[in-house]
């Protein structure tokens, strides 16, 4: 049904929204397709709407095209399936909670892995039912802190996700890659450039995860890959841990003092002045720093824990937050300290010439954690727990044990892939998709099971896939834009052609309106711009700001049967028969 943009619902601004930061909540906001409501909530406008539902489109044909099924979920679901998974309590303050007039307690549905797997409980109880893979596209919240980049990362978006059912782990594996591979179909004919990566589960839960990254940089995550062909983002990325080192032999520690040293670099230096190595100088990478840390559990609880990880790396927040999941991470306060004397302020080690410091067998009972690289053998300088002092000759698995290992330093470009496919590089990009093996988690805990061949009770297998639909439509604003406005691949423009009529012709008009109609009646989706009393500069304008790739421009030789067709992908204007433009048109 062609438009006509003096009637069509749609303002163009000429100045940037003050708020702001990226291309895409730039450019959508200036050109009409969404109006920002509150922090991180937007209407949508009927020119965002048609790129919704062309996006949506794709999405739920490659859906079909994998054998999925469409349903729909409320967004507003009662607590009860929440606590059952104790995600109600697990989300924290990420999720929006309300009561409803009986004191009822409800949730603006996150995500709907709890009502999938009670929905096919209710009504599957045999393998014969099985496999079954079921989607829906629906809204979704969560009560972000910091609501930003405009639809990138709001509190209200919309989201596909499916669910598939299977009674044995081989049928996850063939349905998870059924998933994968619409997946692939559906990001090439967004026009998205990908990468794959391993991922964390997080809240989720499950075994497998894989990440559909689109590279940019103004992406959130950072992620890793090698020439190889290892990928993974880095709250996923796992160190290669050096080989134990042989301890028989190794000389004693050493105690120094070391006042006025309270970073890494002062110690090193100080090191390098009054203890010097015989083979070569002090550098950071030879210390151990030791990160205290407070973890605030589920159950309220607060815990102090120590991170201990070489000298010349950082904790990562993002791997932290995975490693110590689903408590959250809080550095440790000034109050920490003075309850825990233990613990000397700035010369924390794990070891002093009393005897071990930290670890569950310590007489401080705090729980110690070391980084891969601490290996067996190694030694380290750091901390003496004695006020200006610090210890150097300190031997992993001699003088000091860790209660585990932890994920929590930086990943930084050159480190080794886990799978020795070569040295990493790090780039930054933003998740478009998430395929999850989820396994028994929810089906466990929500008593899903089906008859096997045998007659025998199962717990069945599921597995997880989300694509982000309004995100995708900001990754798509930003990849396919230019300085002058949007630019959107064909396959979800709003509009197959913008037709301009321009001069103050009469006859203009009556011919663009006549090719209007024949091109609607002919199947082209039009926006015509009709406005007369506007300017053919204004209307060029808004015609690169809304970013419809094909332009027609009636004007001047219209009486002649001529127009200019512009080409915004290629910058391309070229004089066209107006009787051939169905015809072009259609053969793209």
């Amino acid at each position: 049904m062609p438009a006509r943009l003096s009637t069509f619902f749609v303002r163009t601004l000429r100045e940037d929204p003050a708020d702001a930061e990226v291309t895409s909540h730039r450019l959508l906001v200036r050109a009409g397709y969404i109006r920002r409501q509150a922090p991180g909530i937007f209407a949508w406008l009927p020119l965002g709407l048609r790129v919704k539902a062309k996006v949506e489109a794709i999405i739920r044909e490659e859906m079909t095209a994998a054998g999925a099924q469409e349903v729909h979920f409320p967004a507003l679901l009662p607590r009860e399936p929440y606590d059952l998974t104790g995600r109600w309590e697990e989300y924290g303050d990420g999720i929006f909670r309300l009561k409803d007039r009986k004191d009822g307690d409800y949730l603006l549905a996150p995500t709907h892995e709890e009502v999938f797997t009670l929905l096919v409980k209710d009504l599957y109880s045999s393998y014969k039912d099985l496999p079954l893979t079921i989607y829906q596209i629906q809204d979704k919240y969560r009560d972000e802190a910091r609501p930003r980049a405009g639809i990138l990362r709001g509190r209200e978006f919309t989201m596909k996700d499916a669910y598939s059912f299977d009674w044995s782990d081989e049928g996850l594996e063939e349905s998870y890659q059924a998933q994968r591979a619409a997946y692939e179909r559906i990001f090439a004919r967004l026009g998205l450039d990908y990468v794959i990566v391993d991922a964390d589960a997080g809240a989720m839960g499950g075994s497998k995860s894989e990440e559909f990254l689109h590279p940019t940089p103004i992406g959130e995550d950072t992620f890793v890959r090698s020439a190889g062909g290892y990928a993974a983002n880095v709250e996923a990325f796992t160190t290669l841990a050096p080989d134990p080192v042989p301890i028989d032999g190794l000389p004693e520690p050493v105690v120094f003092d070391s006042p006025n040293t309270p970073t890494i670099a002062t110690l090193v230096e100080l090191a390098n002045a009054e203890v010097p190595r015989d083979d070569r100088p002090w550098t950071a990478a030879d210390t151990l720093k030791n990160v205290v840390l407070a973890l605030r559990h589920l159950d309220g609880t607060r815990e102090l824990v120590v991170v201990g990880l070489p000298g010349d790396r950082d904790v990562d927040l993002k791997r932290l937050e995975v490693a110590f999941q689903p408590a959250e991470v809080e550095a440790a306060t000034e109050a920490d300290f003075d309850a825990t004397p233990a613990l000397v302020k700035g010369y924390i080690g794990p070891w002093s010439p009393t005897g071990p410091i930290l670890g569950f067998d310590s007489a401080s009972r705090i729980r110690f954690l070391l980084d891969p690289r601490i290996a067996d053998g190694t030694q380290w300088m750091t901390g003496a727990n004695i006020h200006e002092k610090h210890v150097y000759g300190l031997v992993a698995g001699r003088d000091f044990t860790g209660d585990g290992f932890v994920e929590a330093a930086e990943v930084r470009e050159g480190d080794p892939a886990p799978d020795g496919s070569g040295p990493i590089e790090t780039a930054r990009g933003t998740e478009i998709g998430h395929v999850f093996q989820l396994g028994r988690k929810y089906a466990d805990a929500l008593g899903l099971q089906v008859l096997d061949p045998n007659g025998k009770l199962v717990t069945v297998t599921m597995g997880s896939y989300g694509i982000g639909v309004t995100r995708n439509i900001a990754l798509i604003a930003e990849q396919s834009s230019d300085e002058k406005g949007l630019l959107w691949p064909e396959a979800v423009s709003p509009f197959d052609l913008h037709l301009v009529a321009t001069g103050k012709d009469q006859t203009v008009y009556e011919i663009a309106d006549r090719l209007m109609e024949e091109l609607g009646a002919a199947g082209i989706d039009v926006l015509y711009d009709d406005r007369p009393k506007v300017s053919p500069g204004v209307k060029f304008g808004d015609a690169e700001l809304i970013g419809i790739p094909t332009i027609l421009i009636v004007g001047r030789g219209a009486a002649d049967g001529v127009g200019e067709l512009w080409d915004r992908r290629t910058g391309e204007r070229r004089e066209i028969a107006l009787d051939s433009v169905g015809a072009e048109l259609g053969r793209r």
